[in-house]
């Protein structure tokens, strides 16, 4: 799915098929040395924050090709918005729509994410987000605007059928906590955000 894209000074700003999805393109400035690129800047993504402020990053590591991490999200009053970043290697990266009333409840949008490609996705409250890794040693850097808070976790099962997710690679890795997520029951008619 194409994205269309408006300008700024350090990204390029998208929106995908499901409304409140956005894609940054950032824009690394280039010389003999490198390279230079901003992940983040208060200023100018404020039309996406919408008042709303980074107030925790985490960093992971997936060391093994097919792994998949996910579907989370959190609960109000603890729901978040995510920038999520690929600093090394390459990821399949996944946000579903669980918004309450949404005209694509249950539809998922997908990003391929690496070091290279320079994209960020902007994931807003009322999605759950996981990831495959499609090679090994995968790194990612999330920006979130709450903190974790264990009792707001909410969890799906990212193998579920309903979703109807196409993992790019045969899943061979995911930890016993993300196996034992529920898959979407038919009483599941969303989140409120």
């Amino acid at each position: 799915m194409k994205a269309v894209f408006n300008m700024s000074d350090y990204f390029n700003i998208g929106h995908t098929t499901i409304k409140g999805l956005t894609i940054l393109q950032r824009k690394a400035l280039y010389d003999k040395r490198g390279y230079l690129e901003r992940f983040f800047c208060q200023q100018e993504l404020g039309m996406i924050l919408k008042g709303r402020e980074i107030v925790q990053v985490n960093h992971t590591l997936t060391s093994t090709k097919g792994a998949v991490r996910g579907m989370h999200f959190q609960h109000q009053p603890n729901a978040e918005m995510k920038f999520v970043s690929c600093i090394r290697g390459k990821v399949f990266d996944v946000a579903v729509d669980l918004r309450k009333n949404s005209s694509t409840f249950l539809q998922y949008h997908s990003e391929v994410l690496t070091a290279k490609n320079h994209k960020t996705f902007v994931i807003p409250e009322g999605f759950a987000h996981g990831f495959q890794a499609l090679t090994t040693d995968c790194e990612m850097l999330y920006f979130h605007t709450a903190n974790y808070n264990k009792d707001s976790e909410g969890l799906i099962n990212a193998i579920d059928p309903r979703l109807n997710i196409k993992w790019p690679k045969t899943v061979v890795d995911r930890s016993e906590r993300d196996k034992n997520h529920p898959m979407v029951t038919d009483k599941f008619d969303g989140i409120s955000i």
